[in-house]
């Protein structure tokens, strides 16, 4: 992710690097030298849009800190979504990058003016939302975190 992208939607810092992983002891043992310790959540997600239609899935989250920056592992544990596509292409590592914002539907409209599709993305109550932008040429998903 460039500068360039973060000046042109008037990003903040990342405040989360997103990594997928197909096996969760596995990346604890991996990642936990590098991160610390990391503290584990189950997470099943209901009603989320993933593209473009309404998909349940299940994950398991672990998270960790390196300074400011949070470290997210995610293993899925069934259903769609994002996360299970990742690994059922072959994927096991770096996935997003995160950025919490505080105006989630302008950011994601100034993301779709420059070419990023929406992948994933859920609301819950006011004001809280998610979602995960892709595009190509881009290597890695962006997502826009919303929560008070």
């Amino acid at each position: 992710m460039s500068n360039d992208l973060q000046e042109q939607l008037d990003l903040p810092p990342i405040d989360q690097i997103g990594f997928v992983v197909p096996d969760m002891d596995a990346a604890i043992k991996l990642y936990e030298p590098l991160f610390g310790p990391f503290s584990m959540m189950d997470s099943p997600i209901e009603g989320a849009n993933f593209r473009g239609q309404i998909k349940d899935c299940h994950l398991l989250l672990a998270f960790g800190k390196s300074g400011d920056m949070e470290i997210e592992l995610i293993a899925p544990l069934g259903g769609e979504g994002p996360h299970q596509e990742f690994v059922d292409a072959g994927g096991n590592g770096m996935h997003h990058l995160r950025y919490r914002v505080s105006d989630h539907d302008d950011k994601v409209k100034a993301a779709a003016s420059i070419g990023f599709e929406t992948l994933w993305t859920m609301r819950m109550g006011v004001d809280i939302a998610f979602t995960y932008m892709q595009r190509d040429g881009v290597p890695l998903i962006i997502e826009f975190l919303q929560m008070p």
